[in-house]
């Protein structure tokens, strides 16, 4: 069990041993498979781990140029770029930065035509399509969606695969199995089968759970050998979550208990400027070592720092009374959590360690300070 004492708080912790174990994982599905898998850089961007992540990955998949530049510098191999619309601006600098380089919409590809004229040789064009099959329950989080400006639908698109543009880019899923993906596949078939034939890749995005417990490896691989089959092109896998699922923990400490008809511990941390996903999604963190509320003896309503009266995390029950100094740790959080921080109210970003928990040493640390939060501002 790890010493979570070692750390300051707040802070993320990130281990190596549980991160690598992900990646053996993916690298099975890559070997069965030969798909090629990008790390998606929107759901871990922690670039002091990417010395081990790009012994196992293909590359980085990004949604700006910054992100773009960051895989670039400090991963290596493919980056591949997609954003639901560019600017010119953002246009030239991703052209400049990447090798696959993805449009949303037949009015992006025509304002971008004579670019993308100049530039095919270099980079390899594709279009993300909608298949307008949903499989994702919470609507904030589904491509497929009514009226979802991700993607062209059938309808929108051409009769014949455009001039210039060598493969065909969908994402619609979020956190699931391989048989939504295997739905999804199937009934983009219906719409999309005669373009694929002409496509020298597919890529089919990210929102794929494979490094879950309950995962089907096998479906998985079956469904991408059938299609590499069938349809003779290369295929993509972009996964955020899988790489580092499971593999972070964000550590925090109480800091008050406050009495108020419930018992209310207050953190050193904050929903709304350390996890936002807890507001936005919304989902309960695990904490370690606690329950539902009512469970154990002793039920606390966890509070964040901040002043926001909604910066409420959670209930959870515990074994022990909770008291200020006592160290709570919450589980999962290397994913989006990281990436999402904020300075909301001054409060300082979390500390991010990279620990090795065979070992027990700490390989990198991060730390901000009162320049991260004005540097933001003007």
């Amino acid at each position: 069990m790890t010493d979570f004492s070692l750390f300051e708080t707040p802070c993320f912790v990130v281990d190596s041993v549980l991160l690598e174990r992900n990646l053996g994982i993916l690298k099975t599905v890559k070997d069965r498979t030969g798909a090629k898998i990008l790390l998606a850089l929107k759901g871990f961007a922690m670039f002091s781990t990417f010395e081990l992540v790009s012994r196992y990955l293909d590359g980085t998949c990004a949604s700006s140029p910054h992100e773009a530049r960051l895989g670039r510098e400090e991963f290596g191999g493919e980056v591949h770029s997609f954003a639901a619309a560019y600017s010119s601006r953002d246009f030239n600098d991703l052209a400049d930065l990447s090798d696959h380089l993805v449009l949303n919409s037949m009015s992006q590809y025509r304002t971008f035509l004579p670019a993308i004229m100049e530039k095919s040789e270099r980079i390899s064009f594709g279009l993300r399509i909608n298949p307008e099959h949903r499989e994702t329950e919470i609507e904030i989080y589904d491509p497929c969606a009514s009226y979802s400006r991700l993607g062209i639908t059938r309808k929108n698109f051409p009769d014949h695969l455009p001039q210039y543009i060598s493969g065909l880019h969908m994402h619609t899923l979020c956190q699931k199995n391989a048989d939504a993906l295997d739905r999804t596949i199937r009934a983009a078939e219906t719409g999309f089968g005669s373009f694929f034939e002409k496509c020298k890749w597919v890529n089919f995005g990210g929102g794929h759970h494979i490094t879950r417990h309950d995962y089907n490896l096998d479906l998985l691989c079956e469904t991408i050998i059938r299609f590499r089959e069938k349809y003779n092109v290369d295929v993509y896998l972009e996964p955020g979550e899988a790489v580092a699922l499971n593999t972070g923990f964000l550590v925090s400490t109480v800091l008050d208990i406050i009495e108020n008809e419930k018992h209310i511990a207050i953190l050193d941390t904050s929903a709304a400027a350390h996890m936002p996903d807890v507001l936005e999604m919304p989902y309960r963190p695990h904490i370690i070592n606690s329950c539902g509320p009512g469970v154990y003896p002793y039920t606390y309503r966890i509070g964040g720092i901040s002043c926001l009266a909604g910066d409420i995390i959670g209930e959870y029950s515990f074994h022990e009374p909770l008291k200020p100094g006592d160290r709570i740790v919450f589980t999962d959080m290397a994913i989006y959590s990281m990436v999402k921080t904020n300075t909301f109210n001054g409060i300082g970003l979390p500390a991010i360690y990279y620990f090795n928990s065979e070992t027990g040493d700490i390989l990198h640390t991060r730390k901000f300070g009162y320049s991260d939060f004005k540097q933001r501002l003007s």
